[in-house]
């Protein structure tokens, strides 16, 4: 599956268009995760514990996106992105969006 954030791929031609594709999960934080964040803020700082939750929200969405693409017979997902949104208090959701397309070899 070939995945960009523009339009189009240099060494493949779109011949057909799919359409929307997208993946997507929600994560609440944790007490105890919040507990060490408050903490580390008062230090400085990276907070790991909410790198390492959102890095594994946007592979988790990424993987859904590309499952959604596979299903619909795609070779590749143009104009790929990532949002957030809150969802309520202490949760918010993660989406990867982007065009399926079939592709041709130029």
């Amino acid at each position: 599956m070939l995945i960009t954030t523009q339009d189009d791929f240099a060494d493949y031609e779109i011949i057909k268009t799919l359409g929307l594709v997208k993946g997507n999960t929600i994560r609440a934080r944790h007490v105890g995760k919040d507990i060490m964040a408050s903490l580390r803020t008062l230090v400085g700082g990276e907070i790991t514990e909410y790198t390492k939750m959102l890095a594994e929200s946007r592979e988790q969405a990424f993987d859904r996106l590309i499952a959604d693409a596979e299903s619909k017979g795609a070779d590749g997902i143009v104009c790929t992105r990532f949002t957030t949104s809150a969802v309520m208090a202490g949760a918010a959701e993660l989406l990867a969006y982007g065009t399926a397309v079939k592709l041709k070899k130029k």
